[in-house]
């Protein structure tokens, strides 16, 4: 590969020396890879840093594990050094994890969602660490999704949705890098926390291009699908299937109610930020499991400065106008929400989401501005 971007874990194999007499953790995942393809555990091993221990987040080290599903502790028999789960029955390091180790390394991708849970399990990371005070470096990788501050999309974190899919109230896409929401929440929330940043070199946010997309979960297999995962999400908390198991989770969608041809119809008409094609599918995971599908496949035209959130709440706008009478909330059952209850309230953050999203009563722009000027004095890159 030749890529004109160098990750954080790049640039911390060209000081590697300085951290030779330390015992490292690192918190990784299948995803954690060097801009030439290589593991970031083995690049960094081979770099003569010591790793005696790694940390994984939901989906496990290999990023092959269900969604939602519970990730148990492993060994990593190429390194011979354990892999705590960290979507376990901890979702952050103990005292007695951290003990042994010297520096706790970072190298975690993100696709700048709110709900997509890396992010949060660094934050989990980030106060275990200050509490006990391990000193954290942060390697940190391109937002896929990332392109200007001002496309960012809410609504922001009401305090009663709190979750492990939200811990702070930021809006659902916030454009930013995990290093430069690490430094914010650093100065919130974790002001005794020694943090060390290793940014990348080369990454521009508003051209972000240049590095190779790596697979981040089962459902996020293409960097295509960042560009509706944000908005399409909001399926989970409904009765409509949002595409797992197919080509294009995230893109298209589908139940067995829906009259694809009549939503077809109506979204074409009203909706024009996208291309869209009527599917009809079989359900492999998730709700609907062995029944057909109908609804749409959504390509967006300009799919770097898509609003997907806005897209999505205005779609199922529609489909409430058409099928009011099967529209209902889904419980969305996962490790850390073993009911499934509230999912749609967590994922756009707001108590009683279904009833705003009914009436069609939701601003995603609004509070953006603040949160530009509120996260600015952390960016990073331009």
């Amino acid at each position: 590969m030749n890529n004109k971007i160098r990750f954080g874990v790049d640039t911390m194999l060209e000081k590697a020396s300085s951290y030779h007499a330390q015992r490292i953790a690192l918190v990784c995942n299948a995803a954690s890879l060097t801009s030439q393809g290589l593991h970031s555990r083995f690049a960094l091993q081979k770099a003569g840093i010591n790793i005696v221990k790694l940390f994984a987040p939901e989906h496990g080290l290999d990023s092959t594990g269900a969604d939602g599903a519970y990730i148990n502790h492993q060994k990593d028999n190429v390194l011979n050094v354990p892999i705590i789960s960290l979507y376990s029955e901890k979702l952050a390091p103990a005292e007695e994890d951290l003990s042994d180790i010297d520096v706790l390394f970072i190298d975690l991708p993100d696709i700048g969602a709110r709900f997509y849970t890396y992010l949060w399990t660094m934050t989990y990371v980030l106060k275990s660490c200050e509490r006990h005070h391990k000193p954290v470096v942060l390697l940190d990788r391109p937002n896929p999704m990332a392109h200007n501050l001002n496309l960012a999309e809410g609504p922001f974190l009401n305090s009663k949705c709190v979750s492990f899919i939200g811990r702070y109230n930021m809006p659902i896409t916030h454009h930013c890098t995990l290093a430069e929401l690490a430094q914010y929440f650093k100065a919130i929330y974790f002001p005794e926390l020694k943090l060390e940043i290793v940014a990348m070199k080369g990454w521009d946010r508003t051209q972000n291009q240049g590095y190779p997309f790596f697979p981040t979960s089962p459902a996020i297999q293409k960097r295509d699908t960042i560009y509706t995962y944000a908005g399409a999400c909001l399926f989970e908390g409904l009765n409509i299937h949002e595409g797992r198991g197919t080509d294009f989770p995230f893109a298209q969608f589908g139940a067995p109610w829906i009259d694809a041809v009549l939503l077809h119809e109506q979204v074409k008409k009203r909706l024009t930020e996208a291309h869209i094609e009527e599917v009809h599918y079989v359900a492999k995971e998730s709700i609907y499991s062995g029944e057909v599908c109908h609804g749409l496949r959504i390509i967006p035209w300009k799919p770097k400065t898509f609003q997907s959130v806005d897209y999505f709440i205005r779609l199922i706008q529609i489909i409430y106008e058409l099928f009011g009478d099967k529209l209902t909330e889904r419980a969305y059952k996962t490790h850390v929400n073993p009911s499934g209850s509230g999912h749609l309230d967590k994922l756009l953050g707001i108590p009683q989401a279904f009833e705003f999203l009914k009436n069609n009563r939701i601003n995603t722009k609004e509070g953006i501005e603040q949160w530009v000027r509120d996260i600015s004095p952390y960016l990073i890159y331009t």
